[in-house]
């Protein structure tokens, strides 16, 4: 028992080094990735609300084109995703390997995540609210930042603290097929070498980063309702 404690605790802090330069790097894919797609998704959430039937700038055309596009990219399996992306990811990064090479599908993987989560968000504020904003003259921009974002903030944190998490576990998987981080060092120094003890650290640190960022999430959620 002491023994295999001993071999367990020695092959973690002999690759101690790749952990952490790991961890760096699912922490800068889903940093940029998360920031980019929430700008992406956050935009394309808006059009879907304000084109809608009824909406404050109806086009059911745009709407119609762009609910279907998002749908299209939410329904196909993030490691098909990365595969179809290939020529994409080479065009924008130069490469499809490494941290660079992840950061491409995870955009796309997950900005059309964002926007459904954005759309649901927004769509929960009280349609009287806006009626009542356009009845006193507010533009559509005004009536989108002061009263749709606005109202729904708490709804639209708690769905990107969603995002984030989900962000962590499509980085992982990233990994598994050359895109670098914790997914990448699971695979290269557990699963090949048969070190069970380099799988189960990795899983460990994966669900200790979620549980911090949930936990982060909804302590700014409540600051933000109180």
């Amino acid at each position: 028992m002491v023994e295999r404690l001993y071999n367990y605790f020695e092959n973690v802090i002999q690759y101690g080094d790749e952990m952490v330069r790991a961890i760096g790097e699912t922490l800068v894919m889903v940093s940029i990735s998360g920031i980019i797609s929430t700008l992406i998704g956050l935009t394309m959430g808006v059009v879907l609300v304000i084109t809608k039937k009824d909406g404050i700038l109806e086009n059911r055309f745009i709407n119609n084109i762009l609910g279907k596009f998002i749908n299209i990219f939410r329904s196909i399996p993030f490691v098909i995703l990365l595969a179809a992306l290939i020529p994409v990811t080479r065009f924008f990064m130069g490469t499809t390997i490494g941290l660079k090479g992840a950061i491409v599908p995870l955009i796309f993987g997950s900005a059309p995540f964002v926007a459904r989560q954005i759309e649901s968000a927004l769509l929960s504020v009280d349609s009287g609210v806006i009626e009542a904003a356009h009845s006193m003259g507010s533009t559509p921009f005004e009536i989108i930042y002061r009263v749709l974002l606005r109202e729904a903030l708490p709804e639209i944190i708690y769905s990107l603290i969603i995002t984030t998490v989900s962000l962590i576990g499509f980085s992982a998987v990233a990994g598994t097929v050359g895109g670098g981080g914790l997914g990448d060092f699971a695979i290269r120094y557990g699963y090949q070498h048969f070190k069970t003890d380099i799988m189960i650290v990795t899983i460990v640190i994966l669900v200790t980063l979620i549980t911090a960022i949930q936990w982060s999430g909804e302590k700014i959620l409540s600051k933000i309702k109180k």
